[in-house]
């Protein structure tokens, strides 16, 4: 099963939101009070999966708004480095700076990230800042979780989520959900179930879409009955190890496998999966196939240090599905 996109448009994915900086920690299996280096990379959500799809070779854009700093300024001049169109990245005017993720890599399955979000520049993304003719140009819009958090960002978005939809243009939601950012649950399920109402594709672990539907131990099933009620034609559901699941709007059911890699550590995986995911949809590969390759791509990425730098090309991905190694579930 393959999915429809309008092949008239010129670009193949915009994304909206923010684009930040990681501090990974080049000392291994340490606490972060003992770690003394760390290596700078692009970082936030919506960045990553732009630039591994333009590493991918899909036409890409993004939206956001960097601060008028040496952060603001390596962010815009990497992502246009690996092929993302920046012409649409606002510069901030205010003085708001640049957000922060530094990384603790205690353990392969123990990692933690310490965020500086207070102010950051990419929340000041003005709806005015949207433009329409940019918008219209793309077959997907990739709005990310986060990015709602707050105003103006917030109705930035919405805006752009509301854009989309007046010009045919495929809305991806990537959950994306990150709890320091958000003043409480019921704040964080109002505006995910708006997006998510809106989108055709919605992406996210199990565990994000029991924030959105502010539930505990949700169960698929319901998931997916609810957000066919509205525009999803295609959920994602991802449960670690255990594998990904697609669910179309058609009834079927699609499942993909977790690869066997040399996990360093967790984060980055959520991003890399949804730009290879996209890469493959858009590519005109079936559903099945896009799972694949979405989890090919993460096992990728939490084998290596960075995320956004470690996006792979698609002939990586192919040759680890060739392999076909799977991570085997006890039990």
């Amino acid at each position: 099963m393959n999915y429809p996109f309008n092949e008239n448009k010129e670009l193949d994915l915009i994304a909206i939101g923010r684009a930040c900086i990681d501090l990974n920690a080049n000392e291994y299996n340490q606490p972060m009070e003992e770690t003394m280096t760390f290596t700078k990379y692009v970082g936030g959500s919506p960045a990553n999966v732009a630039i591994g799809s333009a590493k991918l070779g899909l036409n890409v854009g993004f939206i956001g708004k960097l601060a008028d700093d040496q952060h603001g300024r390596f962010i815009e001049k990497y992502m246009r480095g690996v092929g993302v169109d920046t012409s649409n990245m606002v510069t901030d005017k205010e003085g708001h700076k640049t957000g922060l993720a530094f990384t603790e890599i205690l353990s392969p399955d123990e990692c933690s990230i310490l965020m500086y979000r207070d102010d950051v520049a990419d929340l000041y993304l003005e709806p005015s800042e949207v433009s329409e003719d940019y918008i219209q140009q793309a077959k997907i819009l990739l709005v990310s979780g986060t990015a709602l958090a707050k105003s103006p960002s917030r109705e930035a978005v919405l805006k752009s989520v509301s854009l989309a939809k007046k010009h045919g243009v495929k809305i991806v939601f990537e959950l994306d959900y990150r709890p320091y950012t958000w003043t409480s649950p019921d704040e964080t399920a109002v505006y995910y179930m708006l997006v998510a109402e809106q989108s055709d594709i919605v992406i996210g672990t199990r565990d994000e879409f029991d924030v959105m539907e502010n539930v505990k131990d949700g169960d698929n099933n319901e998931t997916i009955k609810n957000l066919f009620t509205h525009s999803a034609d295609l959920v994602v559901i991802k449960h670690g190890v255990e594998g990904s699941y697609a669910y179309a709007k058609t009834g079927e059911t699609f499942r993909a496998h977790a690869y066997k890699t040399n996990v360093l550590k967790t984060f980055g995986a959520g991003d890399s999966y949804a730009s290879a995911f996209l890469y493959a949809l858009v590519s005109g590969k079936d559903i099945e196939t896009a799972l694949k390759y979405g989890s090919a791509s993460a096992s990728i990425v939490v084998s290596k240090h960075s995320s956004s730098d470690a996006m792979p090309v698609a002939a990586e991905i192919e040759q680890l599905i060739g392999q076909g190694e799977y991570v085997k579930i006890e039990g």
